[in-house]
């Protein structure tokens, strides 16, 4: 009993704790890196319990931490659990309930004031969903804890294959290159990882889709906010032909790019620092790259341009960005990514493509934003999809490929 109290004590101080003011999973290795007192199994649940708590949401902020956490204990639990088996059995007993039923069981404890209610008041901001979001299945979704994905590499598949069969580990192979493991599957004691496999969601797998192919020539192709280069990856799989130029705001990314890409192959590629929220680019950032933004061109056969955004596709993976979330954001996010397609867009031929991406299920960082594309230049829709994983165990995404008009 005492265990267990302690547990939950140590979870409360934590969240309590917690601003927001940099990733959860970030906070908790400071925090456990200056309490050494908690062992690994300890750590593992008290980590849990914080988990529970975020996933929660918007719903029931007067209730206290303590009793939330176990409130969200009981609605991720898919199975008996020591803890509630001890501090709430009667909610152990009927961890076997669906989200609703829980709820009500929940509700019969609180002032309609301060109960949970529905999973509905988890995520609040139905009206500025995507079209195609099933609203309640994606509001239960912060319930459960996203799988792991792996995408294997061209000439790969046997060997990756191989490997996992000797592992013993449960996999789903989802053809024709992706594979499902248990979230705490450590892919880089059995993998090289980005030269046999990438670690990648499902969703980001589909954007293979969207990725138009012409193996006959190179192609020019720029990933404008090209992060940590999974897109670039990826369209170099496609077409190992491509003449492949990265930028971003960060110089820092740039650098981990260089050494990710020589591990996928990529040997050929120019890269730069740049805000593209400005077209303005920081001091000393050509180091070893083009001097100039417009020295890149405007004759890009593809623009991949994975915008910065919400990220709330993926809140279920880091539930505590849905916690602090303001609605606010949307419409900061929403000017970022206005201004920077617009910087993007000139340096795109004639007949070229644009592949935009969000991770978010806002309507103004996706199809809104594809509205001020055909609006405000001469680009038309050749695909458009929300790229649905909250029914997957997977985040969500959104992507379209438009082409310039000749």
């Amino acid at each position: 009993m005492n265990r267990n109290y302690s547990h939950l004590n140590s979870a409360v101080q934590i969240v309590n704790k917690y601003k927001g003011q940099e990733p959860f999973a970030l906070f908790l290795k400071i925090f456990y890196s200056q309490h050494k007192k908690y062992g690994s199994k300890d750590r593992k649940q008290i980590s849990h319990l914080c988990y529970c708590y975020f996933r929660l949401g918007k719903s029931a902020p007067s209730i206290p931490a303590g009793e939330k956490i176990l409130m969200g204990l009981f609605l991720c639990s898919r199975e008996s659990n020591e803890i509630l088996a001890k501090l709430k059995p009667e909610w152990n007993d009927k961890y076997f309930l669906s989200p609703e039923e829980k709820c009500s069981m929940i509700n019969d404890q609180f002032s309609p004031k301060e109960s949970l209610r529905t999973m509905l008041s988890v995520f609040p901001w139905k009206n500025e969903l995507s079209e195609g979001m099933e609203y309640e299945e994606f509001c239960k979704s912060f319930l459960i804890q996203p799988d792991l994905f792996i995408r294997i590499r061209p000439h790969h598949a046997e060997p990756v294959l191989l490997k996992l069969d000797a592992t013993g580990v449960n996999y789903e192979v989802i053809a024709p290159f992706t594979v499902r493991l248990p979230n705490s599957f450590k892919v880089e004691r059995f993998f090289n990882i980005d030269v046999e496999v990438v670690i990648q969601d499902y969703s980001s797998h589909q954007i293979i889709n969207f990725l138009p192919v012409d193996h006959g020539r190179p192609v020019r192709v720029w990933d404008c906010c090209a992060a940590s280069g999974g897109k670039s990856i990826m369209a170099y799989d496609v077409n190992p032909n491509i003449e492949l130029t990265v930028s971003d705001i960060r110089e820092s990314i740039l650098i981990n790019l260089k050494k990710r890409f020589a591990a996928a192959g990529i040997k050929k590629f120019k890269s730069f620092v740049i805000d593209l929220t400005t077209a303005h680019s920081p001091p000393d950032s050509y180091r070893d790259t083009t001097r100039l933004p417009i020295a890149i061109g405007t004759s890009f056969d593809l623009i991949i341009c994975d915008a910065p955004c919400s990220g709330s596709g993926t809140w279920s993976r880091t539930p505590e960005q849905l916690f602090y979330f303001q609605k606010s954001k949307i419409d900061h996010y929403a000017s970022l990514q206005k201004r920077i397609v617009s910087n993007v867009i000139p340096h795109l031929k004639p007949g070229g493509y644009l592949l935009y991406i969000t991770c978010s299920v806002f309507k103004k960082e996706n199809e809104e934003a594809v509205e001020f594309i055909k609006k405000n230049f001469r680009l038309d829709v050749v695909k458009m999809e929300l790229l649905k994983g909250y029914d997957r165990k997977a985040d969500t995404m959104f992507a379209s490929l438009l082409r310039k008009q000749l």
